[in-house]
């Protein structure tokens, strides 16, 4: 069986499309947990749950993600568990390519491909377009070099055995677990034809919060484990790889935005996390462009 769980926080406008989407992948033997601290989301689950006994419902404690997952993965009865979020949704025949790759004994977690639903005709959405291409090219190398790299939270496999417990003041479950993954001796893959839609930031301040968590994640993996996956050198030197995504002079000054973007982002990270050692509770911050 497969234990499809889709984690969601106040995000009852959107949660429908996402378990329709899998429900459409049209997988054989499965079941779908949903969890959700708020009603307003239950209820619209629920609605589902009561059409489809493979549904069922969870609701965790508000605690955050990596609470909820440590809440629902016991309850899961598949062997392999396929984690999202209940405000994306995945493509249509993108899981079975995900799980396919579990017929290798040796893959222990397989990572899904983000593609972002924002237009690429502005600033924003031109950075959301760079760097999900820039990740899936980063993806793509180091699965076929059999290295260390961080499955997308949005969409991700794994063996149910190998997902271990979680500290909840985690900012990036989605590399902690990767990494568990990877230093367990098991190989990461990527499936890039199993594609997850994702809304990204609509506003800078928006953008800042969602990158601070995700990178300020990275840093704090450095600390628990000693695991350098990112960092303000890496992208600093990897920084000329982007030209290829530019293709005229009004996305190459937004490029440049980017990359003092990023500065700043970097700087806030260094101040907040390595300085002020702020809580993970008080860097998670509820981003309401995406929804």
């Amino acid at each position: 069986m497969i234990s499809i769980i889709i984690t969601s926080y106040k995000e009852p406008n959107t949660i429908g499309k996402a378990v329709e989407s899998i429900i459409k992948n049209n997988i054989k033997d499965y079941e779908i947990l949903i969890t959700a601290p708020d009603e307003e989301t239950l209820s619209i689950a629920r609605k589902y749950s009561q059409k489809n006994k493979k549904i069922k419902l969870i609701k965790d404690s508000g605690k955050g993600k990596p609470a909820a997952l440590n809440l629902v993965v016991p309850k899961a009865k598949g062997d392999i568990l396929v984690l999202t979020d209940g405000d994306v949704y995945v493509g249509e025949n993108s899981l079975k390519p995900l799980l396919k790759y579990f017929e290798n004994k040796n893959v222990g977690a397989v990572s899904g491909n983000p593609v972002s639903l924002n237009s690429k005709k502005n600033m924003l959405g031109f950075w959301a377009y760079l760097l999900t291409n820039v990740a899936n090219k980063r993806r793509k190398n180091a699965d076929k070099l059999n290295k260390r790299f961080f499955c997308s939270g949005y969409l991700f496999a794994i063996r149910k055995n190998l997902f271990p417990k979680l500290p909840e003041e985690l900012l990036s479950e989605d590399g902690f677990i990767s990494n568990e993954v990877y230093e367990k001796n098991f190989k990461l893959a990527y499936s890039e034809n199993s594609k997850v839609f994702v809304k990204y930031p609509s506003l800078f301040k928006d953008w800042i919060l969602q990158k601070k968590r995700s990178a300020g994640g990275y840093n704090q993996i450095k600390k628990l484990k000693g695991v350098e996956i990112r960092s303000f050198k890496k992208e600093s030197l990897g920084v000329f790889g982007l030209f290829e995504y530019i293709s005229n002079f009004r996305e190459f000054l937004w490029f440049l935005l980017l990359i003092f973007s990023r500065i700043y982002l970097w700087f806030l990270i260094y101040r907040d996390i390595t300085l002020k050692q702020k809580s993970s509770k008080e860097i998670w911050k509820r981003i309401e462009s995406t929804k």
